[in-house]
């Protein structure tokens, strides 16, 4: 009977321990919710001024490349020690020579020639003059006289011939001397002392290096930011685009400068791609630690061009859809805007017509944003004072 007794004891108290604990407890209130109007970023709207280009990159090559090829047959005495591989050389400079001592005795023979045209020309007129004279009083025939008028054209030619073969003789003895036809470089040799070589056979390949050529593919519809023309480019000073070459060279970044001189004639129907060709005067010439720009190097490219004016540079994710955007009017109210694009460069959009100087500009992305929406703003410029 206890053991019944007794859990009926501990229930019973428990229960009314409960009661007496909701009786005296505190009472809550309901209170209406509190919607919090959503926290956005926001960004003052400044017009700007900016200078237009456009962005590309391209390969460096040289404006003129050269096979050098020996135009007479013969040993080669004497190599320039700077006709290797990456060598340079001034223009004039001797690259190669021939063994000339055939060309000299040739020459001698061509010169003896001459002389001898000369004689006998010289006899041929005497001829001819006193044949002339004859005829004259009547003391010869008309025949002597042909032969002598004969006997003279044919010395004039043979004297012709002979000039020919002594212009042709110095000429060469002068081919046996290799001289370099502009300031360049060596890309490749194979000659050495000893080695025969022909006639219109390659030896080396040569390129210049007064200045190098970059080609560079734009868009056609980039062209609208240049001052670039289609036709040919006028010589004035600036009269062509600037452009800043840029690349990594040794472990560091490294800037040429230089100028678009001409349109390449042919538009990619595919790729809507044009090539414009940039040229950096004395690309070997070094400044400070910046290295020579190479033939060879891949370069980052941007085309200077137009400057326009009351642009506003927004980032990407502010433009929303149809060329839409956020505005925060004076009362934290959300309003749509219908925004004109110049251009997009990387994650920036150039904004031409549409917004207002000083206007606060929403870059947060929202899902469902209406029109007239109350919103919480943080300047990201002054992030420490939210509104």
């Amino acid at each position: 009977m206890k053991r019944l007794i007794l859990p009926i004891v501990i229930l019973v108290f428990g229960v009314g321990l409960a009661v007496v604990l909701l009786a005296t407890g505190p009472k809550l209130t309901s209170k209406p919710t509190e919607v919090l109007a959503p926290l956005v970023r926001t960004l003052p709207i400044a017009m700007q001024t900016v200078n237009l280009s456009a962005l590309t990159h391209g390969t460096v090559a040289p404006r003129t490349e050269s096979e050098l090829i020996p135009e007479v047959d013969g040993r080669v005495i004497h190599v320039n020690p700077n006709l290797v591989s990456g060598g340079f050389f001034r223009a004039g400079e001797e690259l190669l020579r021939i063994e000339p001592l055939d060309y000299e005795l040739a020459l001698e023979q061509a010169r003896a020639g001459l002389a001898r045209a000369d004689s006998d020309l010289t006899n041929a007129r005497k001829g001819a003059d006193r044949q002339d004279d004859l005829v004259k009083r009547q003391l010869t025939s008309a025949a002597q006289q042909d032969d002598a008028s004969n006997r003279l054209r044919i010395s004039e030619a043979t004297q012709r011939q002979a000039r020919a073969l002594l212009s042709r003789a110095e000429r060469d003895l002068m081919r046996t001397r290799i001289l370099a036809p502009y300031d360049g470089r060596v890309r490749s040799e194979k000659v050495d002392i000893g080695q025969f070589v022909k006639r219109g056979s390659p030896v080396a390949t040569i390129y210049a290096t007064d200045y190098a050529e970059v080609r560079l593919p734009i868009h056609d519809e980039e062209l609208a930011f240049l001052n670039l023309p289609l036709g040919p480019i006028p010589a004035a000073a600036n009269a062509s685009p600037a452009v800043t070459l840029t690349a990594r060279f040794a472990g560091a970044e490294h800037q040429w400068l230089g100028q678009v001189v001409r349109t390449e004639g042919e538009l990619d129907p595919k790729t809507r791609m044009i090539n414009v060709v940039a040229q950096v005067d004395n690309p070997y010439e070094t400044a400070g630690n910046r290295p020579p720009l190479a033939v060879g190097l891949f370069v980052d490219a941007e085309i200077h061009g137009k400057s326009a004016s009351n642009i506003v540079i927004i980032p990407r994710a502010a433009l929303r859809a149809n060329n839409q955007v956020l505005i925060v009017d004076a009362n934290n109210q959300l309003r749509h805007r219908d925004v004109q694009i110049l251009r997009q460069v990387n994650e920036d959009i150039y904004i031409s017509a549409g917004l207002i100087d000083g206007e606060r500009l929403c870059i947060s992305t929202l899902d469902n944003a209406l029109e007239g929406m109350t919103v919480r703003t943080i300047d990201t410029n002054n992030p420490a004072n939210p509104s």
